[in-house]
């Protein structure tokens, strides 16, 4: 039986690539451009990038998001891990189904049912406690609501498949049930819970719809600051923003491959020396 050439396949690869980064590749080189009209190449500048440095509302803005996601992605990984640990470790409990039904819901639901529903909510805990009021307390509040059921579904997937025995022989041993789950659970689960963070962090960081329904005066996020620039025009010192922020998650990226290439060499290296 012949095999069929792979020509077809790393066509369609190659097409799918170039549309996904192709973009990024032009935005990147746009922000090197002399022209303050983003479509017309005026010759190579860095004069953007030094503006980027005196623009306060872009440097604000990123600095807000990065505080609002990093504080709703602790506070998601905490709520979401102890969700899975109430999911997977107690099977039969009164509400079961309600919390699964809320750690669901905001996966399915649409993010502007979510952000019209959020601000009603704070309108009227506004109203009765007069806290909290719109800005940065409502966003990390917002964030980590949607945040928490991308932490309970990744966890509960890694705690399903843990060896609960484990755990069980350190209580023989003495280990009280906490103490057990702190130095012998959660060591196994961390990878689920780092990966959730991060998947927290990436998805607060870009959030535009649930952010523009509850953000306040004075509380406008790095997104909502850019498409309120959009349409007006895309200025280069948004170019400048976007090309460093890709350039600081590829190097991310790049880092996480080179050490996790470097522990693999290192345990087949060990796996070598223990059969000699």
């Amino acid at each position: 039986m012949e095999r069929s050439s792979p020509a077809p396949l790393l066509t369609v690869l190659f097409f799918g690539i170039a549309l996904l980064y192709l973009p990024i590749l032009v935005l990147i080189a746009y922000s090197f451009n002399a022209s303050p009209l983003v479509n017309i190449w005026g010759g190579f500048s860095t004069q953007w990038y030094g503006q980027l440095l005196h623009n306060r509302q872009l440097l604000q803005a990123a600095l807000l998001s990065l505080e609002v996601a990093v504080t709703a992605s602790s506070g998601a990984v905490v709520l979401g891990t102890l969700a899975a640990v109430a999911l997977v470790r107690f099977r039969h409990f009164r509400g079961r189904l309600l919390l699964t039904g809320m750690v669901n819901a905001p996966l399915v639901m649409p993010e502007i049912i979510t952000g019209i529903t959020q601000l009603l909510l704070f309108v009227s805990m506004v109203q009765l406690f007069s806290w909290p009021h719109r800005g940065f307390t409502t966003i990390v509040l917002s964030h980590i609501t949607f945040c928490t059921a991308y932490v309970t579904i990744t966890v509960q997937s890694r705690l399903q498949s843990a060896d609960r025995s484990l755990e069980e022989a350190a209580q023989d041993l003495g280990a009280t049930p906490a103490r057990a789950f702190l130095e012998v659970t959660l060591p196994i689960i961390a990878p689920a819970i780092i990966s959730s963070w991060l998947l927290c962090f990436t998805l607060s960081l870009d959030d535009l719809v649930i952010s523009s329904f509850v953000a306040g005066p004075g509380a406008s996020t790095l997104p909502m600051v850019i498409y309120s620039k959009v349409k007006l025009g895309v200025s280069p010192d948004i170019n400048a923003l976007a090309s460093i922020i890709v350039c600081a998650v590829g190097a991310c990226i790049a880092a996480a491959g080179y050490l996790m290439a470097r522990s693999d060499r290192r345990r087949a290296l060990e796996a070598q020396l223990a059969a000699r």
